[in-house]
């Protein structure tokens, strides 16, 4: 009969993988990086609009305006509120 070899098991405390192995603030922290980095790069597009409509006026193609900004800055907030729901960056 040929002999097989049984895997030893380790119990939860020895090994690296239990869930108690990393502190919890560790795992927090993580998570809100994660959901930072999200939000970041989902609102990247609305931040290259505004990047595009802030050098349009520098060129000249669009009127030097306060209202004009505030009017194209508020569309930019409600179409990201819009779009992303909550993942949408707040002011």
């Amino acid at each position: 009969m040929r002999q097989t070899m049984t895997p030893v098991l380790r119990s939860a405390e020895t090994s690296k993988f239990a869930f108690d192995a990393i502190p919890a603030p560790v795992i927090a922290k993580s998570v809100t990086d994660a959901a930072g980095i999200t939000m970041n790069l989902l609102g990247l597009p609305f931040d290259i609009a505004r990047a595009q409509y802030a050098r349009a006026v520098q060129l000249g193609l669009i009127e030097r305006s306060m209202l004009g900004s505030r009017d194209f800055s508020r569309t930019m907030q409600a179409l990201e509120q819009l779009t992303l729901g909550p993942w949408a960056r707040h002011v």
